[in-house]
């Protein structure tokens, strides 16, 4: 690999290892406590076991004493890039107070640090845009850690629970309801349309019987003689079912007004 200084090494393939320090000793450590060396996988598959995720490391908590040398292979089984990246480390000591592991595609790289003094719990992800979030999530205790970060697969509970159920839409009351109107809107519209195309049925057939009488009755006429015979004839219909309407009026009130007979 090549080194740019400052614990800054990339290679050509696409590996990049930041913030590595193999020697320097944090504040408060008087000597390295142990050296220790790990390895993490990071891929597709190792998201099956927990539902809802797409990406994860195969281990998801680390625990290690303060004042811990750590040699990190990091080693991705995808296609894509994944990093091993922590958070939180003193920043006089590494840039940006993180310490790094990247490699783009099937591949595997190797970093070291030194983990400082106390009790304390870091955040161990990778940073590509929603691995974290789909999965690539761990934390790093050192010492008793201080406690638990949230959101860790298979290790603390989601901050933001997914749900799987599959409910029909019309389960929604408000989605019934315009549900519910449609179906009712259609309905009389059908009717209506029913009702209007039967009325066009019967008129043509009432006017196919009777236009024979009508063609002798206005053969004849001139324009505006036939003009004043229909208006005549319409007013005698409209007469006709206005004195048969006020009949059955009648009828009706005048039974709503008999008074029952005393027994």
């Amino acid at each position: 690999m090549m080194d740019h200084g400052g614990g800054h090494l990339m290679d050509m393939g696409g590996g990049m290892v930041m913030g590595q320090n193999t020697d320097t000793l944090p504040g408060g450590c008087d000597k390295i406590a142990a050296t220790k060396e790990i390895t993490v996988r990071a891929g597709h598959q190792y998201a099956e076991k927990f539902p809802g995720r797409m990406f994860a490391f195969d281990t998801q908590e680390f625990q290690f004493e303060p004042c811990t040398k750590l040699t990190v292979n990091f080693i991705n089984d995808d296609n894509v890039r994944h990093q091993w990246m922590m958070h939180g480390l003193p920043k006089y000591l590494y840039p940006k107070g993180m310490f790094h592991l990247e490699v783009t595609g099937p591949g595997k790289i190797s970093g070291t640090l030194i983990l400082p003094p106390g009790d304390k719990t870091y955040l161990v992800h990778c940073d590509i845009a929603q691995h974290m979030e789909k999965g690539m999530k761990a934390q790093l205790k050192v010492g008793k850690g201080a406690g638990d970060l949230p959101s860790i697969p298979g290790v603390t509970p989601y901050v933001i629970q997914d749900s799987y159920e599959v409910s029909p839409i019309l389960d929604n009351p408000i989605q019934s309801q315009d549900a519910s109107s449609a179906t009712s809107s259609n309905t009389a519209s059908q009717e209506s349309s029913s009702w209007f195309s039967g009325v066009m049925v019967i008129g043509l057939a009432i006017g196919l019987l009777i236009s024979p009488l009508l063609a002798k009755k206005f053969k004849g006429m001139s324009f505006s003689e036939g003009v004043s015979f229909i208006f005549e004839l319409i007013g005698n219909v409209l007469g006709f079912i206005y004195r048969l309407f006020s009949k059955v009026l009648q009828s009706v009130f005048s039974g709503k007004n008999k008074v029952l007979p005393e027994k």
